[in-house]
């Protein structure tokens, strides 16, 4: 693919997260931690049911969508499909203004942080603000970039071409609209209409799965670091099912990007991945790590804020609203109904969850 470098840049900065975030919050206490139950032995139990049942539920909710290719029923051109779609958007959702978003406002407003600058300025809300106005910024310039990028290859292959057919042929790829009749230019106007959405999926499925490793890295170390029992066992059933519809709602956009089977796999395995990764390292760092350091707090706020950004963003402007605003479903008032209702599901499953989670 051809999104995000063929996905370099992307990975490498994920990568960075993954091995840069783990250190910086590892800082002295400047805050007395909050009496709990410690049972390390029990909590390391309870850390490894939770890495291997996160694992499983990660990759069969991001495989689901992909079943559409042998299972017709729930194929993208599927009403079904859609109404899946709709019910792991409003999970997304959810998660961004239930679980990330609270999570960052009491990082920020931790008594364990100096007054000066964080009791002075609402920090949590600026950084999801900043962020989801940049995911704008990116969303719209990595689609207008490689739609430029595209059609000026097809421009050079057709002026390069020798022949008619070579010329046809290099219009046809590049979507440039030559002299032809009037029915070839709809046929280029349509093919140039179906890239710019598939490329705009593809841009949609690499920005969201970044905002969910972003918080999915901090879940994990947050968990991982732990050692009261009575704190990770109520996490194990909440995350595994977080994650699964998380992964659901993550799959279908990358279903719908149509990416090579490599990049289907990597952007897979990574969202599977980034929450066990980030257990073992909050296991790994369990005897440095401390949660009420200003550092942790400071860096999981501003993480947790930014990756809230780009969730509500992401499931409001790209997924629902791209939806919604469809013809398709603006034609269909059954589909409409469905989509109502499992909209209102799948953000009301993920908001019980906070109840444990």
């Amino acid at each position: 693919m051809h999104v995000f470098k063929k996905n370099g840049t992307f990975l490498t900065f994920s990568i960075i997260i993954l091995l840069v975030l783990p250190i910086i919050v590892s800082a002295e206490c400047t805050c007395d931690k909050e009496d709990e139950e410690v049972d390390k032995a029990k909590a390391l139990t309870y850390k490894i049911a939770a890495l291997i049942s996160i694992l499983v539920a990660s990759a069969i909710g991001v495989c689901i969508p992909h079943l559409g290719k042998f299972i017709p029923a729930i194929s993208p051109e599927k009403d079904i499909f859609v109404i899946i779609k709709v019910f792991a958007a409003g999970v997304i959702l959810s998660t961004g203004f239930i679980h990330v978003l609270p999570d960052a406002f009491e990082k920020l407003t931790s008594p364990c942080l100096d007054d000066h600058p964080w009791g002075e300025f609402p920090f949590t809300g600026f950084v999801a603000m900043c962020t989801a106005m940049g995911t704008l910024m990116v969303d719209a310039y990595a689609t207008s970039y490689f739609q430029k990028s595209h059609f000026k290859k097809g421009q050079i292959e057709a002026a390069s071409a020798t022949t008619d057919v070579e010329k046809e042929a290099a219009a046809h790829e590049g979507h440039v609209h030559l002299h032809t009749h009037g029915t070839h230019g709809h046929a280029h106007g349509a093919i140039s209409s179906e890239y710019s959405e598939l490329l705009r999926h593809r841009v949609i499925s690499q920005v969201l799965e970044l905002g969910i490793i972003v918080h999915s890295v901090i879940i994990g170390i947050s968990l991982g670091a732990s050692e009261s029992p009575k704190t990770i066992k109520p996490l194990v059933a909440a995350l595994t099912f977080h994650q699964f519809f998380e992964g659901m709602g993550l799959g279908s956009c990358i279903t719908q990007a149509k990416f090579k089977i490599k990049s289907v796999v990597t952007m897979g395995l990574f969202f599977a991945l980034t929450t066990p990764v980030g257990i073992g390292i909050g296991i790994g760092i369990t005897n440095i790590y401390d949660e009420n350091s200003s550092t942790a707090l400071i860096v999981e706020g501003i993480f947790n804020a930014a990756s809230a950004g780009i969730l509500i963003y992401m499931s409001l402007v790209d997924l629902l609203a791209a939806d919604y605003m469809n013809p398709r479903m603006q034609k269909s008032g059954m589909l409409q109904i469905g989509s109502n209702l499992s909209l209102l599901l799948g953000a009301g499953c993920m908001s019980l969850l906070a109840k444990w989670a």
